[in-house]
């Protein structure tokens, strides 16, 4: 069966077309989905029969809330979404005076091994669809009744592991017979595939890249995110300095900032001389505590950040929200789990 709220505009009017549909119908359609319609009974516009071959042809998933916290702090919301499949994933809806932000994830699990990140522990399992995706978006803004105005793809998985899975998302939340989020008011975070980064750039989007980068020097780097044994750091500054060079878009680098790891004078002066020369901002962040991990918080967050603004370095520490619900990436999808067990 086929995955219909996958599909972009222009490939739903060539299937319609197949079925000996005119080309409203999908357009009609598209904007059901994009409403969060659950079923094409629900397609009042649409005649019985074609609902009826839609049913039998297409299928429209629809995630269902396992957990929910909510912040008594900030507000802050965190979902975790059952897929179909049994599987589950995280989705967490951040207010800010600016507008609300929902932060996604991109596949079930992760596989790239990251030591301060619950994501990763045990592995991948599969890489999301588009609707999957584009679901948390849609569903996060159903169920709160707060309408979003902001994406960040720094959830569960690696986004540029599932390259065109993610562009296909950002084309369809993009429509404007969807809920049309302008690229500017998207982030996608990267833990740093140079190779992908390159050629995310000549597709020239206007969204914001935000590379974890968390280490300025190959051999802290190295211990605490796998990836960069593959790529080192000047490979992947090479490809964030080129990518804003084609996109003339600012990098975002941020940086979790772990106790006798990564927060020396010294670990900042090589970080400013690396974002040197772009529209850089790093954003320091301080790191959440995840009960697996033996890396601690660190106690000189704002000597790092003076020491980097002394050197013209943009520089902001990341607001820490819902930190009583499990805020740390992972840690209620890992509880969830554990308590399957």
């Amino acid at each position: 069966m086929t995955d219909i709220k996958s599909m972009n505009l222009e490939q739903m009017t060539a299937f319609f077309k197949q079925l000996g549909e005119p080309a409203f119908r999908a357009k009609q359609v598209f904007c059901w989905l994009h409403k969060g319609a659950r079923s094409f009974d629900e397609m009042t516009n649409l005649s019985k029969s074609l609902r009826q071959t839609l049913t039998r042809e297409c299928f429209i998933d629809v995630p269902v809330v396992e957990r929910k916290q909510v912040s008594a702090l900030d507000g802050t919301i965190k979902y975790l979404w059952r897929l179909p499949d049994g599987n589950c994933i995280e989705t967490v809806l951040m207010r800010y005076k600016h507008g609300n932000t929902v932060c996604i994830s991109c596949q079930v699990g992760c596989r790239m091994g990251c030591a301060f990140c619950a994501s990763t522990l045990g592995g991948k399992v599969r890489d999301l669809r588009p609707s999957e995706m584009l679901d948390q978006v849609l569903f996060t803004q159903l169920d709160s009744g707060e309408p979003i105005s902001n994406i960040v793809l720094m959830g569960i998985g690696e986004p540029l592991d599932n390259f065109d899975t993610v562009l296909r998302f950002l084309e369809l939340v993009n429509s404007p017979d969807g809920l049309n989020i302008g690229m500017r008011h998207i982030s996608l975070s990267t833990c740093g595939l140079a190779d992908k980064i390159d050629k995310l750039a000549q597709y020239k989007l206007q969204l914001t890249l935000s590379v974890s980068l968390h280490a300025p020097d190959d051999e802290t780097r190295s211990k605490i995110m796998p990836v960069n044994r593959s790529v080192g750091v000047e490979r992947l500054m090479k490809a964030c300095h080129d990518y804003f060079a084609v996109t003339g878009r600012r990098v975002s680098f941020e940086y979790a900032m772990i106790d006798g790891v990564n927060d020396s004078d010294a670990q900042a002066d090589l970080l400013a001389r690396h974002v040197r020369g772009m529209s850089a901002h790093v954003n320091l962040i301080p790191l959440n505590h995840v009960e697996e991990s033996p890396l601690k918080p660190s106690r000189r967050v704002k000597e790092f950040q003076r020491r980097l603004e002394e050197q013209g370095i943009t520089v902001t520490v990341r607001r820490r929200l819902g930190s009583d619900i499990d805020a740390s990436c992972g840690q209620l999808r890992r509880k969830a789990m554990q308590d399957k067990q």
